[in-house]
């Protein structure tokens, strides 16, 4: 089996982290995004995989290639950002299974995939969500998909997709993609992949579903810090340091350098930190930051950012107004 992973996102909503690196390489919970997916795969034996990249690929390349050298990878540049649809179909010169199995870059998941595999049926993995106009839709009839509707405005149902897919019959794919691309089948302006798949329905292909319970984005500021919050719950990592409070759960790379300071709860800490009389929780810090008199909630630090604080000390009296900027 292969696995596609579509990794050329620009990653706007996570500006301006991601002016310099691909969302896929962000960290949460110690590794970057990508390596929890990819630990996924090889613990089920995923070991050949597409990697779909555009923007800053080649930081994305130099990653897979160092940091997972046993999985046998092939990247493929999407040149232009055309929809999901576009970007599986940029990937088709690689189909050399039957079977494939997509997962989107900026998702991390928990759920038992061998149970899928096995099947060898085509199934999309499903969540029920309260809102579900910001995803795409199955509409079941009989234990498998009827229809499949990307980001209805008027909902018909709440089971969204969230970018698991797996395919037993890659060539079924490949015929509803070329079909797309050449026919130009856009919804909201993008080539989809629920289109696709949509076609493959239209054609007899029986498409079910499977549960996923443990489903974490990665896409927003505020959704990459409540996915770090899982992670950190799943396991902390940290040593004992002088002068320091630590709040477990937390992730603290061994070198990381840190005193007279209080981290955690929900604080990632990345190689490299130097970190001096802070108090930093639910909270994300990139490699090689210095940080110093600071306080941080709620936060994202990017590599080698340097950060400054300076605390006060005030003596205020009754029924004051004291405003910080």
């Amino acid at each position: 089996m292969r696995a596609i992973i579509p990794v050329a996102g620009l990653g706007s909503r996570l500006k301006p982290h991601t002016y310099s690196t691909p969302k896929v390489l962000l960290n949460v919970g110690g590794k970057p995004i990508l390596g929890h997916i990819l630990d996924k795969l090889l613990e089920e034996d995923v070991k050949k995989a597409t990697f779909v990249i555009g923007h800053l690929g080649d930081k994305i390349i130099d990653y897979i290639e160092s940091s997972y050298p046993s999985i046998s990878s092939e990247f493929v540049e999407q040149k232009e950002m055309e929809g999901l649809g576009h970007a599986i179909y940029t990937a088709i010169p690689t189909f050399d299974d039957e079977e494939i199995f997509i997962i989107l870059g900026d998702t991390i998941f928990d759920v038992n995939l061998k149970e899928v595999f096995k099947k060898k049926r085509t199934a999309l993995g499903v969540k029920e969500v309260d809102d579900p106009r910001r995803f795409g839709v199955a509409v079941m009839e009989n234990g498998f998909i009827k229809r499949l509707v990307e980001k209805p405005q008027n909902p018909v149902s709440n089971l969204a997709l969230v970018g698991l897919y797996y395919i037993a019959d890659s060539s079924a794919l490949k015929k509803s993609l070329t079909q797309l691309v050449e026919k130009n089948v856009r919804t909201k302006g993008e080539l989809q992949l629920t289109d696709a798949l949509q076609m493959m329905l239209d054609d007899g292909v029986k498409i079910a579903t499977f549960p996923v319970d443990g489903w974490y984005d990665c896409g927003k500021p505020e959704t990459l810090l409540s996915t770090n919050q899982y992670l950190l719950d799943r396991e902390s990592v940290s040593k004992n340091f002088d002068s320091v409070i630590i709040n477990h759960p937390v992730f603290i790379a061994e070198d990381a350098e840190i005193s007279n300071s209080v981290i955690g709860p929900y604080a990632t800490i990345d190689s490299g930190c130097k970190i001096d009389e802070c108090i930093i929780k639910n909270s994300i810090i990139g490699s090689n930051a210095l940080i110093s008199k600071s306080l941080l909630e709620n936060s994202i630090i990017g590599s080698n950012a340097v950060i400054n604080g300076m605390f006060k000390k005030l003596n205020a009296g009754d029924s004051s107004e004291i405003d910080f900027y």
